[in-house]
Protein backbone atom coordinates (compact mmCIF):
# COMPACT_ATOMS: atom_id res chain seq x y z
CA UNK A 1 0.00 0.00 0.00
CA UNK A 2 1.33 3.40 -1.00
CA UNK A 3 0.73 6.96 0.11
CA UNK A 4 -2.72 8.38 -0.61
CA UNK A 5 -4.24 4.99 -0.04
CA UNK A 6 -2.98 3.44 -3.28
CA UNK A 7 -3.07 -0.34 -3.39
CA UNK A 8 -1.47 -2.29 -6.19
CA UNK A 9 -4.24 -4.91 -6.08
CA UNK A 10 -6.84 -2.18 -6.70
CA UNK A 11 -4.88 -0.35 -9.39
CA UNK A 12 -6.42 2.97 -8.36
CA UNK A 13 -6.08 5.78 -5.88
CA UNK A 14 -8.44 6.50 -3.04
CA UNK A 15 -8.20 10.32 -2.74
CA UNK A 16 -7.08 11.67 0.61
CA UNK A 17 -10.16 12.60 2.63
CA UNK A 18 -10.20 16.06 4.18
CA UNK A 19 -13.17 16.32 6.50
CA UNK A 20 -15.05 19.59 6.11
CA UNK A 21 -18.05 18.55 8.20
CA UNK A 22 -18.81 15.72 10.62
CA UNK A 23 -22.32 14.69 11.65
CA UNK A 24 -23.03 12.17 14.41
CA UNK A 25 -26.49 11.36 13.07
CA UNK A 26 -27.80 7.80 13.22
CA UNK A 27 -27.75 5.68 10.10
CA UNK A 28 -30.66 6.36 7.74
CA UNK A 29 -31.78 4.99 4.35
CA UNK A 30 -29.98 7.92 2.75
CA UNK A 31 -26.65 7.42 4.55
CA UNK A 32 -26.74 3.61 4.41
CA UNK A 33 -25.45 3.72 0.84
CA UNK A 34 -22.51 6.02 1.62
CA UNK A 35 -19.09 4.42 1.05
CA UNK A 36 -17.14 3.60 4.20
CA UNK A 37 -13.81 5.11 5.21
CA UNK A 38 -11.69 3.66 8.03
CA UNK A 39 -9.19 5.28 10.37
CA UNK A 40 -6.81 2.75 11.91
CA UNK A 41 -5.49 3.15 15.46
CA UNK A 42 -2.96 0.96 17.27
CA UNK A 43 -1.09 1.42 20.55
CA UNK A 44 -2.13 5.07 20.68
CA UNK A 45 -0.88 5.83 17.17
CA UNK A 46 -2.82 6.65 14.00
CA UNK A 47 -2.16 5.33 10.50
CA UNK A 48 -1.22 8.40 8.47
CA UNK A 49 0.17 9.64 5.20
CA UNK A 50 3.91 10.46 5.19
CA UNK A 51 2.84 14.11 4.78
CA UNK A 52 1.16 13.80 8.21
CA UNK A 53 -2.46 13.58 7.15
CA UNK A 54 -4.80 10.96 8.55
CA UNK A 55 -5.14 7.98 6.20
CA UNK A 56 -8.80 7.19 5.59
CA UNK A 57 -8.90 3.75 3.97
CA UNK A 58 -11.62 2.33 1.77
CA UNK A 59 -13.25 -1.02 2.55
CA UNK A 60 -11.15 -2.74 -0.11
CA UNK A 61 -7.96 -1.27 1.28
CA UNK A 62 -8.79 -2.31 4.83
CA UNK A 63 -9.45 -5.85 3.64
CA UNK A 64 -5.91 -6.07 2.27
CA UNK A 65 -4.32 -5.42 5.67
CA UNK A 66 -6.98 -6.51 8.22
CA UNK A 67 -9.00 -9.67 8.71
CA UNK A 68 -12.80 -9.67 8.43
CA UNK A 69 -12.97 -10.35 12.17
CA UNK A 70 -10.89 -7.24 12.88
CA UNK A 71 -12.97 -5.10 10.52
CA UNK A 72 -16.17 -6.17 12.25
CA UNK A 73 -14.87 -4.57 15.45
CA UNK A 74 -14.88 -1.10 13.89
CA UNK A 75 -16.69 1.74 15.67
CA UNK A 76 -18.81 4.29 13.84
CA UNK A 77 -17.47 7.85 14.01
CA UNK A 78 -20.11 9.60 11.92
CA UNK A 79 -20.93 11.02 8.50
CA UNK A 80 -18.17 13.05 6.86
CA UNK A 81 -18.94 15.71 4.25
CA UNK A 82 -22.43 14.23 3.86
CA UNK A 83 -20.78 11.65 1.61
CA UNK A 84 -18.86 9.04 3.66
CA UNK A 85 -19.57 6.92 6.72
CA UNK A 86 -16.42 7.00 8.83
CA UNK A 87 -15.27 4.29 11.22
CA UNK A 88 -12.34 3.77 13.53
CA UNK A 89 -10.67 0.38 13.71
CA UNK A 90 -8.42 -0.45 16.66
CA UNK A 91 -5.68 -3.04 16.15
CA UNK A 92 -3.84 -4.75 18.99
CA UNK A 93 -0.58 -4.44 17.06
CA UNK A 94 0.39 -2.09 14.21
CA UNK A 95 0.12 -3.73 10.81
CA UNK A 96 2.41 -3.18 7.84
CA UNK A 97 0.72 -0.66 5.54
CA UNK A 98 3.48 0.04 3.06
CA UNK A 99 4.31 3.72 2.75
CA UNK A 100 1.68 4.73 5.26
CA UNK A 101 3.11 5.34 8.72
CA UNK A 102 1.96 4.97 12.32
CA UNK A 103 2.19 8.37 14.00
CA UNK A 104 1.22 9.83 17.39
CA UNK A 105 -1.92 11.98 17.07
CA UNK A 106 -0.17 15.18 18.13
CA UNK A 107 2.24 14.81 15.19
CA UNK A 108 -0.72 15.48 12.88
CA UNK A 109 -2.02 18.61 14.60
CA UNK A 110 -0.52 21.19 12.24
CA UNK A 111 -2.27 19.63 9.24
CA UNK A 112 -5.70 19.23 10.81
CA UNK A 113 -8.69 21.41 10.10
CA UNK A 114 -11.41 21.75 12.74
CA UNK A 115 -13.61 18.92 11.46
CA UNK A 116 -10.55 16.69 10.92
CA UNK A 117 -9.67 17.18 14.57
CA UNK A 118 -13.26 16.45 15.64
CA UNK A 119 -13.16 13.14 13.78
CA UNK A 120 -9.80 12.20 15.27
CA UNK A 121 -10.94 13.22 18.74
CA UNK A 122 -14.08 11.11 18.54
CA UNK A 123 -12.16 8.15 17.10
CA UNK A 124 -9.57 8.13 19.88
CA UNK A 125 -12.19 8.52 22.60
CA UNK A 126 -14.30 5.67 21.22
CA UNK A 127 -11.27 3.38 21.11
CA UNK A 128 -10.27 4.33 24.65
CA UNK A 129 -13.83 3.80 25.88
CA UNK A 130 -14.20 0.32 24.40
CA UNK A 131 -10.72 -0.69 25.58
CA UNK A 132 -11.25 0.44 29.18
CA UNK A 133 -14.88 -0.64 29.61
CA UNK A 134 -14.98 -4.33 28.77
CA UNK A 135 -16.83 -5.52 31.88
CA UNK A 136 -19.90 -4.44 33.80
CA UNK A 137 -19.01 -2.66 37.04
CA UNK A 138 -22.22 -3.94 38.64
CA UNK A 139 -22.08 -7.68 37.94
CA UNK A 140 -18.66 -8.24 36.33
CA UNK A 141 -19.95 -9.80 33.11
CA UNK A 142 -18.50 -8.80 29.72
CA UNK A 143 -20.28 -5.96 27.94
CA UNK A 144 -20.94 -5.50 24.22
CA UNK A 145 -21.95 -2.64 21.98
CA UNK A 146 -25.66 -1.91 22.14
CA UNK A 147 -27.37 -2.36 18.74
CA UNK A 148 -29.12 1.03 18.78
CA UNK A 149 -27.67 3.12 21.63
CA UNK A 150 -24.13 4.59 21.57
CA UNK A 151 -23.33 2.55 24.65
CA UNK A 152 -21.77 -0.62 26.00
CA UNK A 153 -24.49 -2.99 27.18
CA UNK A 154 -24.53 -5.58 29.95
CA UNK A 155 -27.06 -8.21 28.96
CA UNK A 156 -27.56 -9.85 32.44
CA UNK A 157 -28.30 -6.63 34.35
CA UNK A 158 -29.39 -4.42 31.41
CA UNK A 159 -27.00 -1.65 32.41
CA UNK A 160 -25.74 0.80 29.78
CA UNK A 161 -22.29 2.39 29.80
CA UNK A 162 -21.82 5.52 27.71
CA UNK A 163 -18.43 7.06 26.87
CA UNK A 164 -17.06 8.94 29.86
CA UNK A 165 -16.55 12.66 29.27
CA UNK A 166 -14.70 14.74 31.87
CA UNK A 167 -15.46 18.48 31.92
CA UNK A 168 -12.44 20.82 32.20
CA UNK A 169 -12.03 24.56 32.24
CA UNK A 170 -9.31 26.23 30.22
CA UNK A 171 -8.61 29.93 30.67
CA UNK A 172 -6.46 32.69 29.24
CA UNK A 173 -5.81 35.42 31.81
CA UNK A 174 -5.23 38.88 30.34
CA UNK A 175 -3.67 42.01 31.79
CA UNK A 176 -3.80 44.79 29.21
CA UNK A 177 -1.46 43.85 26.36
CA UNK A 178 -0.13 40.88 28.35
CA UNK A 179 -1.46 37.39 28.90
CA UNK A 180 -0.43 34.75 31.40
CA UNK A 181 1.02 31.53 29.99
CA UNK A 182 2.48 28.58 31.85
CA UNK A 183 5.01 25.84 31.18
CA UNK A 184 3.54 22.59 32.46
CA UNK A 185 5.56 19.75 33.92
CA UNK A 186 4.35 17.42 31.14
CA UNK A 187 5.99 19.57 28.46
CA UNK A 188 9.51 18.49 27.55
CA UNK A 189 10.34 21.55 25.45
CA UNK A 190 10.09 25.29 26.10
CA UNK A 191 6.39 25.34 25.32
CA UNK A 192 3.83 27.56 27.05
CA UNK A 193 0.07 27.25 27.20
CA UNK A 194 -3.03 28.43 29.02
CA UNK A 195 -4.17 27.22 32.45
CA UNK A 196 -6.59 24.31 32.62
CA UNK A 197 -8.05 21.89 35.13
CA UNK A 198 -10.78 19.37 35.80
CA UNK A 199 -14.14 20.36 37.25
CA UNK A 200 -14.62 18.70 40.64
CA UNK A 201 -17.85 17.06 41.77
CA UNK A 202 -20.34 19.69 42.88
CA UNK A 203 -18.52 22.60 41.21
CA UNK A 204 -19.78 24.97 38.57
CA UNK A 205 -17.49 25.82 35.67
CA UNK A 206 -16.88 29.27 37.14
CA UNK A 207 -16.04 27.90 40.58
CA UNK A 208 -13.59 25.45 39.01
CA UNK A 209 -11.94 28.27 37.07
CA UNK A 210 -11.39 30.43 40.15
CA UNK A 211 -10.08 27.45 42.15
CA UNK A 212 -7.67 26.28 39.43
CA UNK A 213 -6.25 29.77 38.89
CA UNK A 214 -5.71 30.20 42.62
CA UNK A 215 -4.16 26.75 43.01
CA UNK A 216 -1.85 26.94 40.00
CA UNK A 217 -0.62 30.55 40.04
CA UNK A 218 -2.08 32.14 43.23
CA UNK A 219 -3.97 34.84 41.31
CA UNK A 220 -7.55 36.04 41.37
CA UNK A 221 -9.49 36.97 38.21
CA UNK A 222 -12.72 38.67 37.25
CA UNK A 223 -14.80 39.48 34.15
CA UNK A 224 -15.05 35.87 33.01
CA UNK A 225 -16.01 35.62 29.34
CA UNK A 226 -17.09 32.33 27.80
CA UNK A 227 -15.13 31.65 24.62
CA UNK A 228 -16.08 28.19 23.37
CA UNK A 229 -15.62 24.48 23.95
CA UNK A 230 -13.73 21.59 22.41
CA UNK A 231 -13.68 17.83 22.74
CA UNK A 232 -10.16 16.75 23.73
CA UNK A 233 -9.14 13.08 23.34
CA UNK A 234 -6.30 12.79 25.86
CA UNK A 235 -8.07 10.79 27.12
CA UNK A 236 -11.63 12.20 27.10
CA UNK A 237 -12.23 15.80 28.20
CA UNK A 238 -14.69 18.48 27.23
CA UNK A 239 -12.63 21.66 27.38
CA UNK A 240 -14.69 24.76 28.22
CA UNK A 241 -12.76 27.90 27.34
CA UNK A 242 -12.79 31.31 29.02
CA UNK A 243 -10.99 34.61 28.79
CA UNK A 244 -10.61 36.27 32.21
CA UNK A 245 -9.12 39.54 33.43
CA UNK A 246 -6.39 39.64 36.05
CA UNK A 247 -7.73 41.08 39.31
CA UNK A 248 -5.12 40.66 42.03
CA UNK A 249 -2.14 38.70 43.29
CA UNK A 250 1.49 37.88 42.60
CA UNK A 251 2.36 34.78 40.56
CA UNK A 252 3.35 31.87 42.77
CA UNK A 253 3.29 28.56 40.91
CA UNK A 254 2.14 25.13 42.01
CA UNK A 255 5.35 23.26 41.24
CA UNK A 256 3.58 19.89 41.08
CA UNK A 257 1.93 20.87 37.77
CA UNK A 258 3.76 23.98 36.55
CA UNK A 259 7.46 24.80 36.25
CA UNK A 260 7.02 28.40 35.13
CA UNK A 261 4.30 31.00 34.60
CA UNK A 262 4.74 34.59 33.46
CA UNK A 263 3.17 37.51 31.63
CA UNK A 264 3.88 37.70 27.89
CA UNK A 265 3.27 40.69 25.63
CA UNK A 266 1.06 39.84 22.67
CA UNK A 267 3.91 40.74 20.28
CA UNK A 268 6.48 38.61 22.13
CA UNK A 269 4.89 35.23 22.73
CA UNK A 270 6.80 31.98 23.31
CA UNK A 271 6.11 28.75 21.45
CA UNK A 272 2.42 28.03 22.00
CA UNK A 273 -0.17 25.44 20.88
CA UNK A 274 -1.46 25.44 17.32
CA UNK A 275 -4.94 26.74 16.64
CA UNK A 276 -6.29 23.22 16.24
CA UNK A 277 -6.52 23.30 20.05
CA UNK A 278 -8.76 25.61 22.03
CA UNK A 279 -5.69 26.82 23.90
CA UNK A 280 -4.18 28.05 20.64
CA UNK A 281 -7.50 29.59 19.67
CA UNK A 282 -7.72 31.51 22.95
CA UNK A 283 -4.22 32.92 22.46
CA UNK A 284 -4.95 33.84 18.83
CA UNK A 285 -8.14 35.64 19.89
CA UNK A 286 -6.22 37.61 22.52
CA UNK A 287 -3.65 38.70 19.90
CA UNK A 288 -6.42 39.64 17.47
CA UNK A 289 -8.13 41.81 20.09
CA UNK A 290 -4.90 43.55 21.06
CA UNK A 291 -4.07 44.33 17.43
CA UNK A 292 -7.61 45.57 16.78
CA UNK A 293 -7.44 47.78 19.86
CA UNK A 294 -4.11 49.29 18.77
CA UNK A 295 -5.46 49.95 15.30
CA UNK A 296 -8.60 51.66 16.60
CA UNK A 297 -6.52 53.75 19.01
CA UNK A 298 -4.21 54.85 16.18
CA UNK A 299 -7.17 55.93 14.08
Amino acid sequence: MHALGYDETLNEYTPMLTIESLALEAESPETASFPARYLLVSEGNILAEPERHMAWLSTDEVQTICSDEQRQQSLRIGIANQAYTCYVLSLEQPCDAGELEWMPPRALFRNLKAADFDAMSRALQLVNWVTEHQFCSQCGNPVSLHPSEPAQHCEPCQKLYFPRISPCIIVLITRGDYCLLAHHTRYAQAFYSTLAGFVEAGESLEQALHREVKEEVSLTVDQLEYFGSQSWPFPGQLMVGYIARYADGIIHIDEDEITDARWFHYKDLPETPTQVSISGQLIAEFVRRCEANKQSTAE
